[in-house]
């Protein structure tokens, strides 16, 4: 590897002057170029002079995904349209997709972020690197792709579907890493086991993104391949992509790119600052973003700051895993749920697979009914059976404060899929 896309430490001392620098570009940028946000700035009485310090961030006014939608077909746009060369866009809840502009000098910034990643993840440009997220209108495919020929690995792009071909390549190309969903990943490893090709292949490292996994997914991805590393990369349309941030190799949290953006943790019902450590909903400001930058935007993931220093050594900030979306909570018998806790009670029991389903009803009485359909690994014994099922309902009650309807199956019962798994299926409203 030629060149380091790593800050040298000494931009990490002078990190908030080059965070006040950048909040002083893109509030300036933002007010004098977009429609949208000159309106949005004068409707709350701020101006760019006003952005004397960091601590003036909190005058600024939040942006949201409703923003996004009312703005539409090119939201918050800041440039005109000769200098967009790229759009992109994620699904919208509401029939329309949020697309986001791209200039050359954002789709330069998001490769560098990208091979920041790469060579996070302790890559070389001898590794082959098997693409299998989505290409096309996502950032997926086209950023996973950008940031290896940015980083100079060898690209191989197959994209999601097709597992067959997925295999063929693994073990002809001698892919050493594979990007994908988790899911997909569980996908192509079971696969892997069953036509027995571990012995065939070179995979050392995955690289996950769009979808919160559990501990126990992660366990069988590597016992299953013998994968050394296996690294969490958060991934978000508005924010250029995946590729702001990623786990190292010590396993204890994502490091961000704060040099690109500003990340706040914020209570999502008060809307102020949470105490560090403490779990609040990330808000993001970019920096350097020109197409379509970003002042305060509530993501809706939930996770929180690690204010310790990492174990590999490297000065730039940690987050925790996505812990599950604001919008994502369901209530139960006046318990408010996140699917993180799931799948954490789930990962502390032995005998459990990594895939599970929650099926809510309400019953005739008016009483809601939890059913939590849970894959087994090797037993066939009933009363193991009874005694597992036992466990998971006692942890449930003991972790969550639920008593669930515990259902346990044979592992690979529950569906696979290339794309994110929806595990939460909420019948009570049409009950």
């Amino acid at each position: 590897m030629s060149r380091s896309f790593m800050p040298v430490p000494e931009d990490m001392e002078d990190l908030p002057a080059l965070q006040l620098q950048g909040l002083k570009w893109t509030v300036s940028h933002a007010y004098n170029n977009s429609p949208f946000y000159r309106k949005k700035l004068d409707d709350s009485r701020v101006s760019p002079e006003m952005m004397r310090s960091l601590d003036d961030l909190r005058r600024l006014p939040f942006t949201t995904t409703a923003d996004l939608r009312e703005d539409y077909p090119f939201p918050l746009r800041a440039v005109p349209f000769e200098k967009i060369v790229r759009v992109h866009a994620s699904s919208g809840t509401t029939g329309k997709r949020k697309v986001l502009c791209y200039t050359q000098k954002d789709i330069n910034d998001w490769a560098d972020m990208f091979a920041r990643c790469f060579e996070m993840a302790r890559l070389s440009v001898s590794d082959r690197v098997q693409i299998a997220v989505g290409y096309g209108l996502w950032t997926a495919g086209a950023g996973f792709q950008l940031g290896c020929e940015r980083f100079g690995a060898m690209a191989v792009p197959v994209g999601p579907a097709n597992t067959e071909m997925h295999c063929q390549l693994l073990e002809d190309l001698q892919s050493t890493v594979f990007c994908s969903t988790a899911s997909m990943a569980l996908l192509m490893v079971e696969e892997i086991e069953r036509r027995g090709q571990r012995d065939r292949l070179s995979l050392k490292k995955f690289i996950f993104g769009a979808e919160r996994h559990s501990r126990k997914m992660r366990q069988r991805i590597q016992e299953i391949t013998g994968a050394e590393h296996l690294f969490d990369i958060p991934g978000l349309t508005e924010l250029y992509g995946p590729g702001t941030g990623l786990e190292c190799i010590a396993h204890d949290g994502v490091h961000y790119w704060a040099d690109y953006f500003i990340l706040e943790i914020v209570n999502p019902e008060t809307l102020e600052p949470v105490i560090p450590g403490e779990i609040g909903e990330m808000v993001v400001t970019t920096l350097r973003k020109e197409g379509s930058p970003l002042i305060r935007y509530r993501t809706r993931d939930l996770t929180r700051l690690i204010t310790e220093p990492c174990a590999c050594g490297n000065l730039l900030p940690r987050h925790d895993h996505i812990l599950g979306r604001s919008d994502d909570m369901f209530i139960f018998r006046a318990v408010n749920i996140y699917p993180g806790q799931i799948d954490h009670v789930l990962s502390q029991i032995p005998g459990v697979g990594s895939e599970y389903q929650v099926h809510l009803f309400r019953k005739e009485d008016g009483r809601d009914l939890m059913v939590v359909k849970v894959e087994m690994l090797g037993t066939d014994s009933p009363d193991a059976e009874k005694g597992l099922a036992e466990e998971i309902t006692s942890e449930f009650r003991r972790q969550i404060m639920v008593r669930p309807q515990v259902e346990l199956v044979e592992y690979g019962t529950l569906p696979r899929t290339e794309r994110k798994s929806k595990r939460v299926f909420d019948n009570r409203a049409q009950d």
